[in-house]
């Protein structure tokens, strides 16, 4: 069973790199049938729905287990032995979502082809962090993914700022007296903290959002976020990052708040009412659709690639998305700025 499940997943890996040569639907079902076959927990879920692998011929017949099964399972594909675990920020009083790793470099190809190809190659780029409440947790995948960012940046001022804001006013005034390309990732309280005592014209720096109030500050719905950063930095826009624990891939919002996904993943939306009807980006062509959203992360080979998440979103026929809020009776996560 191990020497098939070796292969099997050998297999599926080497045609990660080859999409759009082979299809996106291709290789998501080969890791459906994989899961089916080697997760247990969500064998279970598909069999309580009464679905079998051979029944799934398309991305809509796939079943998308709900996010908080990252909560009270172990959700792996799979049996070996964690390199690392991720868990959710969450807030004081919930549980957090453990996603367990069985393979970094698989998470660092991950973020690494999509963060270059939104912003550039990290190595010429200055990468700063402020995201204070994640650093203290130190198991977030967050702070793992711009730790190693910075680590292949080639600026020695790269690095994180926990609360010193003026070292980091410091770093930002240099870098822009220099003419230094930079990319700044904040979470958004940390953010706005920021800029209430340094307020600064921007030109070679770019601000990626990263979502979280924590209850720190007065819920504000992104476009209010943005807006007063905008002016606080002198800045034509603000970028956003999408992300979650129970994920290995990011999708990011440039220069509008429509997120782009990387090959290796795709948002799908279903019906709060009807859970089991799911829309893809070909419903949307006559017009954009809101409804919940669920996701493919072709990269969550070792745990589940098919994550039904509690957030509302609007799908776009170019497979574009926005984050609209929460759903009801949802936790308050990091990426839970309501837009609306």
């Amino acid at each position: 069973m191990q020497a098939e499940f070796r292969t099997e997943t050998e297999n599926i890996l080497s045609n990660l790199g080859k999409i759009p040569e082979l299809t996106f639907q291709e290789v998501a079902l080969s890791i459906f049938r994989l899961q089916y076959k080697h997760c247990n927990i969500y064998k279970r879920f598909c069999e309580a729905l009464k679905v079998t692998s051979t029944a799934v011929q398309e991305l809509k017949d796939i079943p998308y287990l709900p996010v908080d099964f990252f909560k009270t399972h172990k959700v792996t594909t799979g049996d070996w032995d964690a390199k690392l675990t991720f868990k959710s920020s969450g807030t004081t009083g919930q549980d957090s979502s453990h996603h367990h790793i069985k393979d970094l470099k698989l998470y660092e190809e991950s973020f690494s082809e999509h963060f270059n190809l939104s912003f550039g190659t990290a190595e010429d780029l200055c990468i700063l962090g402020l995201l204070p409440s994640y650093l203290e947790k130190g198991d977030s995948s967050l702070v793992y993914m711009v730790d190693a960012l910075i680590k292949k940046s080639k600026y020695t001022n790269s690095g994180f700022f926990l609360d010193d804001h003026n070292a980091l006013a410091t770093v930002l005034k240099y870098n822009e007296e220099n003419k230094i390309p930079t990319i700044l990732f904040g979470v958004t309280y940390a953010l706005l903290d920021f800029v209430d005592f340094f307020p600064m014209k921007l030109h070679y720096t770019t601000i990626v959002e990263t979502g979280g109030m924590k209850g720190r500050k007065k819920e504000m719905t992104k476009a209010e976020v943005h807006l007063q950063l905008q002016k606080a930095f002198s800045l034509p826009y603000i970028a956003s990052e999408y992300g979650m624990t129970e994920l290995l891939s990011q999708a990011y919002a440039i220069k509008d708040q429509k997120y782009h996904t990387s090959n290796a993943m795709r948002v799908l939306l279903r019906n709060e009412d009807d859970p089991l009807t799911v829309l893809d980006s070909q419903d949307c062509k006559q017009n954009a659709q809101t409804g919940i959203v669920n996701i493919i992360d072709l990269y969550n080979i070792y745990s589940c690639a098919f994550v039904a998440t509690d957030d509302v979103g609007k799908l776009y026929s170019d497979g574009t998305f926005e984050i609209l809020g929460r759903r009801d009776n949802s936790d308050i996560r990091g990426c839970s700025l309501l837009t609306v």
